[in-house]
């Protein structure tokens, strides 16, 4: 998963199977569990769904929605959008149904079952309540969109989790259906108003796996080598098309692909962008979650073209980088995953944060990006990482990241855990004379363990270690499990690199990873001290304590605070803007146009007195 976020202290802003019986039908043999969701049926905003098992042998049986998905290390709690449970008989009658709790139904006399019936509903329309799962897991649904994350709409057995599904979707005829799930056939109604599409999943895993996007939606295709690249867009007031980001996309796979060599990738990958348009019923996290080969985004309709491409590159990398970890190279916790019993596995150093150095690391090695953009994410991360805890466990906080106080601090596994990254790069590139690297470490891991062996949680530090070099376990052992912080300047430099004081481009929202805004009931958004740091807003007359009243027509509110600064975060240069200040009851009305912002902070830049070896080093660290 990658979410973005920048905290406020009141929101988040711009901002994761053993062997089991199996059903039996009259004849004795073997059926997939037989799904459909009529999205021409929908009730109130909720989807129909009608789950037919086959015939069980036991008398009763357990029925679960997820509370939890792979890849959000949250709990989402599914089972609250279900409505209208129903068991029902050969006969049509109502079978006795227990619910256990949240995401749980036992169903008596299961021997006589012929099907279950829910409604569903979605969950973007009440994020702004703060009751819903991260976006990007959740589930839409509108008359010109769905967004078909099927582990929101079917549920699993707990006898039948490795049995095979098929899923029926009916839908307008009109509409736009995009899946990487396997298509098996397709059937249009009499006057050619719906159709039902047929897919098939060989395990529930599979339905988690595999995502869906139907309706008016915006669909290119590209190839990438020899992966073909599908990506889905919609956008409700048609401000972006899939046009507009085909060549971002493009370019940006293309390096990845380069920059991942050999490590073996999937035919095809699904990018589904949801843009959001900022209203109360609209997403509000903004991010993105993985799977094996596709990834769902949700981003802001309003963002400008530049910043939208620049998060998509950020935010669709990470995602891409999965295939490496944990998709290839993971702990039992993660190949036997249980939906409503997790347990965590100790390396989300590895996990979110190597792939978020990939991420990074890629577009400077591909030549994205000029060294001096590298840097700054790397301060960047460095400053957001020491506003959380420094000294925690990352193996600690990682197998108990549901509860506190190590939930608070799980985006740090974007921000340390990808500097964790960097500093084991830089050591194995120092130690091999450039010829070894972070990617070379995973490759050797993926071909060691791979999609389908998990390695053992406990032991694979000390595993990494012994492939390694003692300076690589050393640093595991007092910065990853140790509660040791990290003194990114001895890493800088063995780079030939130093951090030095000046003035540095910054944005319209924040300092280094910190907002220059805050926000209370009481007053609202408001500027703090860190706005006479910023060389725009005081160039235009902001003030610490300006309450914030409008930002281009649109009134602030601690609401939609997350929509209306993301806008601002991604403002373009040369752009007229108007907004309204309430400077202790008095309005200040600031109308001008986007400058670059500066602020004073810390820069790496190139040590004038750095060894031959250092130079080297960051060469081979940085170009290869």
């Amino acid at each position: 998963m990658k979410r973005i976020i920048y905290t406020l202290g009141l929101a988040a802003l711009l901002v994761s199977c053993g062997p089991a019986s199996t059903s039996i039908n009259d004849f004795g043999t073997t059926t997939p569990i037989v799904t459909s969701l009529d999205l021409t049926k929908v009730v109130n905003d909720k989807v129909p769904v009608t789950i037919n098992p086959g015939r069980f042998s036991q008398e009763v049986v357990t029925y679960r929605i997820p509370k939890v998905v792979q890849g959000t290390y949250a709990v989402s709690d599914f089972g609250n959008f279900i409505d209208d449970f129903k068991a029902l008989d050969y006969k049509g009658n109502a079978l006795a149904v227990s619910k256990t709790d949240t995401n749980t139904w036992t169903i008596a006399n299961a021997t006589q079952l012929d099907k279950i019936t829910y409604y569903v509903n979605d969950t973007f329309d009440v994020e702004s309540e703060g009751k819903s799962p991260f976006s990007p897991s959740g589930t839409n649904i509108a008359p010109d969109n769905y967004v078909l994350n099927l582990h929101g709409f079917i549920g699993y057995f707990d006898s039948l989790k490795n049995g095979q599904y098929t899923v029926d979707v009916t839908a307008p005829s009109d509409f736009v259906r995009s899946s990487a799930l396997q298509n098996t056939g397709e059937k249009l109604s009499d006057d050619g108003k719906v159709s039902t599409t047929s897919y098939f999943a060989p395990r529930y895993f599979d339905i988690t796996d595999n995502p869906m996007m139907y309706g008016k939606l915006d669909v290119e295709e590209f190839l990438v080598g020899d992966i073909k690249v599908v990506l889905s867009v919609y956008s409700p007031n048609k401000t972006y098309t899939a046009a507009d980001l085909k060549g971002t996309m493009f370019k940006m796979m293309q390096g990845q692909k380069k920059y991942l060599g050999d490590i073996n990738s999937t035919p095809r990958y699904d990018i589904f962008l949801y843009l959001s348009d900022g209203k109360e019923d609209s997403p509000q996290g903004f991010g993105a979650l993985e799977h094996h080969t596709s990834t769902v985004v949700v981003m802001p309709e309003s963002a400008g073209a530049e910043s939208l491409a620049k998060s998509m590159t950020d935010v669709v990398a990470h995602e891409f980088f999965h295939i490496v970890t944990p998709l290839s190279v993971h702990s039992e916790d993660v190949h036997y995953f249980d939906y409503n019993n997790p347990t965590f596995s100790k390396h989300l150093w590895m996990y979110e944060g190597v792939t978020e150095y990939f991420a990074h690391h890629f577009q400077i090695y591909e030549g994205l990006i000029s060294e001096d953009q590298f840097y700054k994410t790397l301060i960047e991360k460095i400053d957001t990482s020491r506003q959380m805890d420094d000294s925690m466990s990352f193996t600690v906080m990682s197998e108990n990241v549901l509860g506190e106080p190590y939930a608070s601090n799980y985006y740090n596994v974007y921000q340390k855990g990808a500097l964790i990254g960097m500093c084991i790069d830089i050591l194995m590139r120092e130690e091999s004379n450039g010829n070894r690297s972070m990617l070379s470490l995973m490759k050797e891991l993926s071909a060691k363990y791979g999609e389908n062996k998990p390695f053992t949680d406990d032991t694979i530090i000390q595993e990494i270690g012994t492939m390694t070099y003692p300076s690589v376990a050393e640093f595991l052992k007092t910065h990853v499990e140790g509660t040791t912080p990290i003194d990114y300047s001895k890493f800088f430099q063995k780079a030939g690199l130093i951090e030095v004081e000046g003035q540095v481009e910054s944005n319209f929202v924040l300092q280094g990873g910190t907002p220059i805004v805050s926000g209370s009931p009481d007053r609202g958004i408001f500027f703090s001290n860190l706005v006479e740091n910023n060389t725009f807003w005081n160039n235009v007359g902001a003030k610490p304590n300006d309450v914030i009243k409008t930002v281009n027509g649109t009134d602030v509110t601690l609401q939609n605070a997350n929509n209306v600064f993301m806008e601002m975060y991604g403002w373009e240069l040369g752009k007229d803007i108007e907004v309204v200040l309430d400077r202790e009851g008095e309005d200040v009305l600031i109308k001008t146009v986007t400058t670059q912002p500066y602020t004073t902070g810390k820069k790496l830049v190139v040590n004038p007195e750095a060894t031959a070896a250092q130079t080297a080093l960051r060469k081979a660290w940085l170009k290869g």
